[in-house]
Order: C-alpha cells, then structure tokens, then sequence
C-alpha cells in the first residue's frame, strides 16, 4: 500500500503540507478515521431508533422507554471529568479501539439475550448504561487526537469533515433503521449496528497517530485530583478557553431546546402533521449537512476570521429563529428551518478547532471532557427551561427565546473578534497559549 505525503510528514514529526477541505481525505490515516466515523455515525442513528422501538415493543410503556434517554445521558454528566484526566493518561488511539470493540459487543449482547429468552428489563437497562459511559469516553478520545492526525492549519477543516459523519448518520440512519424494523425486526438491526462498530475499530486499529509533544509539561506523575484541578484552572482561567466555554453553554441551551421545541412547533404553530414534521427535521438536517461541506472547503484563517464566522452564523441563526415563531406558513419555516441548520452547523467545528489549537497537548482530554460536560448540562437547562416556556407561553415565545440566546452567542462572538487581529507568525495564538 503507498503512503502519501502527508502521511510520511506526519510520522516523521514534521507538519503536514497545507490541504484543506476534502483533501484531506486523500491522507490515508485521517481517511481511515473518517470513514470509521461515517459507519459508526450511521450505526449510532440504528441504534438510537431501534432500540427506543425495541424496548417499547417489549414493554409497552412509554415511561419505560424514556428511561433509555435518562441512562445515556447520566454517564456524561458524572464521570466526563474522571474521563479527561484518564485520556490524558492512555494512548487515544488504543481506548478508541476499544471503545468501539466494546460498543459492538454490548450493542450485539441485546439481540443475543432476546433471541436466548434471557433478556429481562434489567439486564437491558444495564446494557444500554454501560454502553452509555463507553461512549462517553469516545467523544473527547476522538476530538483530542485530531491534532494528532492533521496540521494546526487544518483543524477546523477536519472538525467540519468529522461533523460531516454526524449530520449523515443523522440523515441516513433512521431511515434505515425504520426500513430494517418493518423487514427484519429491531432486534435484528441492533446486530447491524453491532458490526457498524466493528468497522469502526477495524479503521482504528490501522490508523496510525504521530506523538503529540508534550513541551515538557506533566511530566512529573501526579495524582487524579491534582490532574483534574489543573484541567479545570484551565478552562476558566485562560481567558479565550473560557469565552468558549461560555459560548459553547449557550449554544448548546439554544440548539438542544430548538430541536426539542421543532416538533411542538410543528403541531402548534404550523398544523403540521407526521409527514411535515418528518420534512422540518430533514430541512435541518440538510442545512447543516450543507454547511458542514462547505466549511471543509474553507482554509482555516486566523482566529479573527473564525470569531467573526462565529459571530455572523450565530447572529443570521438568530433572527431566523426570531422571525420562525412568527410564521404559520409551512413552506417558509422550512426554508428558515434550512437556514438555522446550516448557521448552528458552523459553531462546532469551529470551537473545536480553536480548543485544540490553543490547549497544551497534556490537557487536551481533560478540556474537551469539561465542555462536554457544561454542554450536556446547558443542554438539560435548554429542554427544561424552554419546554415549560413552551407549555405556559406558547412554542412562538419558548422560540423567541432560543433566538435571543443565539443573539447573546453572537455578541459574545463579536466582543471576541476586537481581541484579535491578523498577526504574522501565528503571534496571537502563541499570546494565547503562553
């Protein structure tokens, strides 16, 4: 098998020659993870729709169900910090490997219990919770080896190509588990996705990740509390790491909320019915399929540029979410819907890149950890402040609200754009990572 240039660069410890966008695909070993990630991405929306069938038909409780949801989101929230000073410990590439090895069993355990009568409730529950806290390991394990696969100047494009495997498993993967539910079962489609992670793992395994310098840094073993604090002094005391952090809160109380209000907005304000529902939900998807495409394409630009991309989606998302609570004409919330997909889209990718570019490799598992963290608890605050907003006031002010959050991200976006300017030399990142 040949190897690229890239690729060569990459293992002998020097920077990779400047691709940006869909290029970096010809690099055999970002391939190789990208790929990985479109299978597991799509196997992950298998799972997500069969199994919250699977159990509804073996329970006939929606309450029952709702618990699935509850067990996948407990394990972020609890163990995210422990995680981070764990990856910053372990070889990415290896607790990858076998996070999905370990994902592919649990996930196969299901359909395996079922078909031998020994599936009861709890066994169940227990599957999907520790398959919950094994993925919870993996999102910040991939997010940190990013750098260790692509150059500084390609971050953001790579980031952007990775939330590409996202928004098509988003795509794709209910309409396949509905097909395969309705042909073969739903316990049968979990042992699809079993394999889909497999794959997964297989890609891993021969991916290969240049050594990240520590700078001399953490060297000297200390304990988990002592690692964890440092991680957390961190992200709020260096002052570009914290504006994200806060960023990042908001975004995810806006968008977590939209995507739990689209529904409710769909039946209240709209009249929509099941097929016009299914129609919003691909226009949103679609949207940032779209602008997570074109974002790949982009040379990266100084951090100026990248605040005040942040800056001008955030603000277009947010009067497109203002001006959605007004209307009651399906074919325009649509095309506003297409719109906000495609704003939200940017903001990721964008972050991400930033974080990696500006944390010492050391703290990279314990950073992103942390923001996962704030996110899925910005998140919980999103759906429950704005679902009783929706109850008492109406989805039209529950969805003034989300815009008016979008707006402050935007403002905070724009107040970060004066602290930097183009330097030379990459001048301002170094300022920021001193």
């Amino acid at each position: 098998m040949t190897t690229s240039t890239t690729d060569k660069q990459i293992h002998k410890g020097t920077s990779p020659s400047p691709m940006t966008g869909w290029q970096l695909l010809k690099a055999r070993d970002f391939s190789l993870l990208f790929w990985g990630q479109m299978t597991s991405q799509i196997g992950d929306s298998l799972n997500r729709v069969a199994l919250l069938w699977f159990v509804y038909q073996l329970t006939g409780s929606a309450m029952k169900m709702v618990m699935i949801g509850l067990l996948q989101t407990i394990p972020p929230l609890l163990l995210s910090p422990l995680i981070g000073v764990y990856l910053d410990r372990a070889n990415k590439k290896t607790v990858m490997v076998w996070v999905d090895i370990a994902r592919s069993v649990l996930v196969l355990l299901i359909p395996l219990l079922y078909a031998f009568d020994q599936l009861t409730l709890e066994r169940l529950y227990a599957a999907v919770f520790l398959l919950a806290i094994v993925s919870t390991i993996f999102g910040p394990a991939l997010s940190a080896s990013v750098p260790q696969l692509v150059s500084r100047e390609q971050l953001t494009a790579a980031n952007a190509l990775l939330q590409t495997t996202t928004n098509t498993g988003l795509l794709i993967g209910p309409l396949i588990s509905g097909v395969g539910i309705a042909l073969i079962g739903s316990q049968n489609v979990l042992y699809v996705d079993a394999v889909t992670f497999f794959i997964s793992a297989l890609c891993l395994i021969f991916m290969r990740m240049r050594p990240l310098d520590s700078n001399g840094r953490e060297n000297v073993r200390t304990t988990w509390t002592q690692e964890l604090l440092a991680g957390i002094r961190f992200v709020y005391l260096e002052q570009t790491v914290l504006v994200l952090m806060v960023a990042a809160a908001l975004y995810s109380l806006a968008a977590s909320a939209f995507a739990f209000m689209l529904p409710v907005f769909a039946e209240q304000n709209l009249s929509a019915g099941a097929l016009e529902v299914g129609a919003l939900w691909s226009a949103l998807g679609a949207g940032m399929l779209a602008t997570s495409t074109w974002l790949a394409s982009l040379a990266q630009g100084d951090l100026h540029g990248r605040f005040t991309l942040i800056f001008r989606s955030m603000a277009v998302g947010g009067l497109a979410m203002c001006g959605l609570s007004m209307l009651t004409a399906p074919l325009i919330a649509g095309a506003l819907i297409l719109i906000i997909g495609g704003s939200t889209a940017l903001f990721m990718p964008i972050v991400w890149g930033v974080l990696q570019e500006v944390t010492p490799a050391p703290l990279l598992g314990r950073v992103f950890t942390t923001f996962s963290t704030g996110s899925m608890a910005s998140a919980m605050a999103g759906m429950a402040g704005f679902g009783w907003a929706a109850d008492t006031m109406g989805p039209h002010v529950s969805l003034l609200g989300i815009g008016f959050v979008l707006l402050c991200t935007a403002c905070l976006a724009a107040l970060s754009c004066r602290r930097f300017r183009p330097v030379p030399n990459g001048e301002a990142v170094t300022k920021l990572a001193a």
